[in-house]
């Protein structure tokens, strides 16, 4: 397995219209969405991991170069996503924080 697989989340041409429920009508919502993109980024910390473990054993040829990139990837992944959560939290204590 390449350590370096590239997954991309394509970027919708047009908005997708909405139910009026909090979900999409193609069946998506923003929960299963969030969820799979942290799958997303354990996976590549995961990609990540063993390829160090496979430059570090010697084994099947893993490039010093691969490796690099995978792990920078895999930063970058899990940077992005805890600044999404930061802002998330920041969103919902300013919506708490709304006097009615």
């Amino acid at each position: 397995m390449n350590p370096i697989t590239s997954t991309r989340i394509p970027a919708p041409s047009a908005p997708l219209p909405s139910t009026g429920t909090g979900k999409i009508e193609d069946g998506s919502s923003f929960k299963s969405f969030l969820l799979e993109s942290i799958q997303e980024v354990n996976s590549m910390q995961q990609e990540a991991d063993h390829a160090v473990e496979q430059l570090v054993s010697g084994g099947d040829d893993v490039s010093p170069a691969e490796v690099l990139t995978a792990v920078q990837k895999a930063d970058i992944a899990f940077r992005m996503m805890m600044q999404i959560r930061n802002k998330m939290v920041q969103a919902y204590q300013e919506v708490q924080n709304i006097r009615i």
